[in-house]
């Protein structure tokens, strides 16, 4: 079975959104091609409300799906469907904007002034872009929790892993998506389909990725399936590094010290144009013109298969 190798490791950048929310901002905009259908990730983690209570007023989407993951505090959301609530502590939604929906996001804090969460953005393909707009709420207690014996836990929320189904469906681009976490200095290895776009994001603790590419300075020994013990390079990764793999059939990881906790991102590549401006994602500069004048003129959102 073939390692994937690690194509690259960042850091995520600060940036300012919303309505004045600091954000660590994981990927996105340059990075499509090579996290695709993924266009963007953004890692929201505040003490401060003054950073994040401003939140994410009213603001349109079309032609791509919203995946909200909150660990710590909530978000109340409010959309154009008549669609309200509140996410909480280990919530997630799964918006599918399609054809078009305004909404706003209202972050709050939660026993304590935190806020901690992830926002995805998966492309919708062509053939999907003016599709009916529809939401998944998962609620914290629907989310397999799979423990193994060594005290590794996977949190499924989407697609197929150990033998369980995440609560998350019906999605185009059949991603899986994976919140991991691994206890001190443990090995673990997770097969990912071979041609799949991966990534993996690390929020808590350090640790090794191994690479099954060229020799690296950092060496570390690797024990394959038939036992036989192979020298491959070891990328190290501290909170808030994103990896970027290549093709590769499994990633296998190292936690340090004090364990590792990351998610770990996989799906389909549409392998289409991309035309992006602000909250819109289309195919071409033409449809995405067409997005805002009909945003601006009052025709954006959409009767039910019109």
């Amino acid at each position: 079975m073939s390692l994937r190798p690690i194509s690259r490791i960042s850091r995520p950048q600060e940036v300012i959104d919303g309505d004045g929310v600091k954000i660590h901002r994981v990927f996105g905009h340059d990075e499509t091609s090579v996290t695709d259908p993924f266009l963007m990730l953004d890692h929201l983690e505040n003490n401060d409300p003054v950073h994040f209570m401003p939140g994410f007023p009213w603001h349109p989407h079309r032609g791509i799906e919203t995946i909200t993951y909150v660990l710590d505090g909530g978000v109340e959301h409010q959309d154009s469907l008549g669609n309200r609530g509140t996410l909480g502590a280990g919530d997630v939604q799964w918006m599918t904007a399609g054809s078009g929906i305004i909404h706003q996001e209202m972050p709050h804090k939660g026993s304590g002034p935190i806020f901690h969460g992830f926002q995805l953005w998966s492309n919708l393909p062509a053939e999907k872009k003016m599709t009916d707009p529809r939401y998944q709420d998962i609620p914290a207690g629907e989310i397999p929790e799979i423990i193994d014996d060594d005290g590794s836990k996977v949190r499924l929320i989407t697609g197929k892993f150990w033998g369980k189904t995440g609560p998350v469906s019906g999605i185009a681009t059949d991603p899986r998506f994976l919140d991991i976490t691994i206890p001190p200095r443990t090995k673990r290895r997770f097969k990912v389909l071979l041609d799949d776009n991966a990534f993996a994001y690390v929020f808590s603790g350090s640790g090794y990725f191994k690479d099954g590419s060229t020799p690296f300075p950092v060496q570390t020994e690797y024990v394959t399936e038939k036992g036989v013990s192979d020298t491959i390079r070891s990328h190290p990764v501290e909170n808030r590094n994103l990896v970027l793999f290549d093709r590769g059939e499994e990633i296998f990881v190292e936690s340090g010290d004090f364990g590792l906790r990351f998610l770990l991102v996989s799906g389909q590549p549409l392998k289409e144009p991309v035309a992006w401006h602000g909250p819109i994602v289309m195919n071409t500069r033409q449809e995405l013109i067409l997005a805002f004048e009909e945003y601006q003129n009052g025709t954006f959102l959409k009767k039910k298969n019109e």
